[in-house]
């Protein structure tokens, strides 16, 4: 890869090689990324072309920058290769940026002029292109795009694009071919490039009368040659007859940049009064103003900075000193400001030039900012805290000499504590930020330390007396540590005074956050401290320390506090017991067998008469039901509703838990029915839980049980429209299951008068359908 434009010339000088489409983005990869300002239509048009998808558009235009976006468009041209490449230069390049386009071709039709057979690389190709173009558009040029008109031109076909440009000429048309490609003139080229070298506007201006202005001369125009050579007369006559104003030459100079760099004032405001681009970039990325700076031409670059001024409403582009701002080119800065530019100017993204000095971290041209009396804002003050820049912090609270305002302060505070950076928290203070500022949510800067856990701000806010006891919405410093899991601020907390039993929202203490959270070396400082093991909220939900973390599943935080007196026999508003949380947690953990063996009672009732077996059954936790089962808990135990724990195994399609239960039972209980009068069978049926039919109707579960309503476990199934249960209830006491001792009553009538089948045809479903011609078949009533 050639890294300049220099070294790029001399290898292929060498070589006889001219660049393919790929060397060339390589080669001139600083002038296109800083050149191209329309970004977004330059990638409609790319998508448009098939040389890069439109998903990459979307992701390209989400980058913060131009800068950015055009080196990523170039990153991916160059991946896709050579083709694509192409495509970027013509038309893309072409109808997007036609300035840019032309210094580029100009470039690669002079890299060598030895090779013959040009059509495989880049200037073949382009000229191939140009050529087709010819047949189909009139006016061999092309119309840069205003910004203004960047969405219609992208939603038009390209030769559309084309066509329309047209329509609408303005000074920044340029030729499509180069400026050496021109038709010979009827006049002698020496004698007219003489007059104006010599600045003899009469004898020009007669050889002039039948000869293109804008001709080119050993790759310049007469413009080209008359600005360089400080001949105003000639220049303003030039102008008059319609020379363009933004044709480059080799170097990508417009006359403006010859003009500038040779501190010719008048041609330069006159050119810039005839409406030539003050911001062009040559091939190096400098624009007039750089080349009058770099030459010391002061009353030149005051002529332009006036002129921008004028312009600068518009928010066209970034400013000359935003370029030096981002260039880090402190002289071109200081000549800038002495020239009259406004040091705290705004671009189009309504930044300063100081932000862009931070944002590249550019120390010299920030120091010339801030002793021209730049305004250090509050955006300023966050990116500088963003990028963590500390030495940039520092010069710029230096330089602000205590003009920032509170509300820049606290926002930089704010988000130094978010990044737990220590120093700049220090500065700020030192700077007037106010230790103790509540931002729009209630936060200080010592809680949102304390939530995020960031011990060391907190530590240095703590050395400037930031308030300890300051809440947010009831939550305490304490309660925001004990969240976050940080050790050491839960221990500066307690060791400054703060109350372990400090209530928050919900009356919930430190305690029971540590135990929600699962904190068990917190929950010991706080137990150590003197937080209460057994509190729990009076006017909330009830719930202990023990509770909490019985129902997360916590084994080691249940551990701490059991060995710190926790009971587990206190109740809830809903009459639970941490055994009765930690049966029907989602969490597979050991904690029941902790509480079991802390000896709590398996057989404590809730407010609905549920023992935590009931729970653990309804959830499917068969180590749960095995542990209570082991440790005496009553299967047999009706709760409010007269269910059983297998009821609600049954109900749930537990298999493993039915299976436990009934074997725990000696398959005793079976039978027994819940208020409704629904045996376990009933509700199995009416779910649909076939394993579960099974192993009920195998322990001698009876087939043909009613309920209140007088409906067999079969009615339930047909109204359910569960098929896979009927048809186990149907064929039960057939095959295999001959010798049982009973079948289905296909005849049973509930207390309505309905057979199954008669259910089944009120049901208005497939399943129902097919259910109804199963039961007609058992029945006889069709084959």
């Amino acid at each position: 890869m050639f890294n300049t434009f220099k070294d790029f010339d001399a290898q292929s000088s060498s070589n006889y090689v001219n660049p393919y489409a790929v060397d060339v983005i390589r080669a001139k990869r600083r002038d296109l990324v800083y050149g191209i300002s329309h970004t977004e239509y330059l990638l409609d048009l790319l998508v448009t072309e098939g040389a890069m998808p439109s998903t990459k558009r979307s992701i390209i235009l989400t980058i913060r920058t131009q800068i950015d976006q055009n080196s990523r468009v170039l990153d991916i041209l160059e991946a896709k290769g050579e083709r694509a490449c192409r495509k970027f230069f013509h038309p893309c390049l072409m109808l997007a940026e036609p300035d840019l386009y032309q210094r580029i071709k100009t470039y690669v039709g002079s890299v060598n002029e030895h090779i013959r057979d040009t059509r495989r690389q880049l200037i073949g190709y382009l000229l191939e292109r140009e050529k087709e173009g010819m047949d189909k558009i009139s006016h061999p040029t092309v119309t840069q795009t205003p910004k203004s008109n960047q969405n219609l031109y992208s939603s038009l076909p390209i030769e559309e694009t084309k066509v329309f440009s047209h329509q609408k000429e303005e000074r920044s048309t340029v030729p499509l071919e180069k400026v050496e490609d021109k038709p010979a003139q009827s006049k002698p080229e020496n004698l007219i490039h003489m007059a104006a070298t010599d600045g003899e506007p009469a004898l020009l201006e007669e050889l002039l009368e039948d000869t293109d202005i804008n001709t080119g001369f050993s790759n310049e125009t007469l413009l080209h040659v008359a600005a360089e050579h400080g001949h105003l007369s000639i220049t303003q006559l030039l102008i008059r007859k319609g020379a363009r104003l933004d044709v480059q030459d080799s170097k990508g100079y417009t006359a403006l940049h010859r003009a500038a760099s040779k501190g010719h004032t008048e041609i330069v405001r006159a050119l810039i009064n005839a409406g030539a681009s003050i911001y062009t970039l040559d091939l190096q990325g400098k624009t007039p103003i750089h080349l009058a700076a770099e030459n010391k031409h002061l009353d030149c670059v005051k002529v332009m900075v006036k002129e921008e001024a004028k312009q600068s409403k518009s928010h066209a582009q970034d400013m000359f000193l935003h370029m030096a701002a981002m260039e880090d080119n402190w002289r071109l800065a200081e000549l800038l400001l002495q020239s009259g530019a406004a040091v705290d100017g705004r671009n189009k993204h309504d930044q300063t030039a100081l932000f862009y000095a931070v944002t590249r971290n550019n120390e010299k041209t920030l120091n010339v900012l801030l002793n021209a009396g730049a305004s250090v804002t509050k955006d300023v003050l966050n990116e500088t805290i963003k990028l963590s820049q500390e030495s940039i912090l520092h010069l710029l609270l230096a330089g602000a000499r205590g003009a920032l305002s509170g509300d820049a302060l606290a926002s930089a505070l704010f988000s130094a504590v978010k990044l737990n950076l220590s120093g700049a928290v220090t500065a700020l203070i030192d700077s007037g930020a106010y230790v103790n500022v509540c931002d729009k949510q209630g936060y200080t800067p010592l809680l949102l330390s304390a939530e995020l856990g960031h011990t060391e701000v907190f530590s240095v806010l703590v050395e400037n007396q930031a308030k300890l006891d300051a809440t947010l919405s009831d939550l305490s410093a304490l309660h925001l540590a004990v969240h976050s899991g940080s050790v050491p601020i839960v221990e500066t907390l307690l060791e400054k005074g703060l109350d372990p039993n400090i209530t928050g929202p919900k009356d919930r203490t430190p305690l029971h956050l540590a135990a929600q959270c699962n904190r068990p070396e917190i929950v010991d400082l706080l137990l150590k401290a003197g937080a209460q093991v057994n509190v729990k909220p009076l006017t909330q939900d009830g719930l202990t320390p023990l509770h909490l973390a019985s129902q997360h599943g916590h084994a080691d935080t249940v551990i701490r506090l059991l060995k710190n007196k926790a009971d587990p026999e206190v109740k809830d508003k809903l009459g639970r017991t941490a055994l009765h949380w930690a049966a029907s947690s989602q969490v597979e953990s050991c904690v029941v067998d902790l509480l079991l063996s802390a000896k709590a009672n398996p057989n404590t009732t809730d407010n609905n008469k549920k023992l935590a077996l009931h729970l653990a059954a309804m959830e499917g936790k068969l180590d749960a039901v095995t542990s209570l089962l082991s440790y005496k808990a009553k299967g047999g135990a009706k709760d409010m509703d007269g269910s059983i724990p297998l009821h609600y195994a049954a109900a749930a399609g537990h298999a493993s838990v039915v299976s436990a239960l009934l074997q725990s039972l000696n398959n005793k209980g079976i039978e027994e029915r819940n208020t409704w009068r629904k045996t376990p069978l009933h509700v199995a049926a009416e779910k649909g839980h076939d394993n579960v039919t099974v192993l009920l109707l195998e322990a001698g579960a009876k087939i043909n049980a009613t309920d209140h309503s007088k409906d067999t476990p079969l009615h339930c199934a047909v109204r359910s429209g569960h098929q896979e249960v009927v048809k186990r209830l149907v064929n039960w006491g057939q095959g295999k299951h001959m010798g049982r001792k009973k079948k289905v009553n296909l005849q049973a009538t509930n207390n309505v008068g309905k057979t199954p089948l008669q259910v089944a045809q009120s049901g208005h479903t497939p399943e129902h359908d097919s259910i109804a011609t199963l039961l007609k078949r058992k029945m006889f009533l069709i084959k």
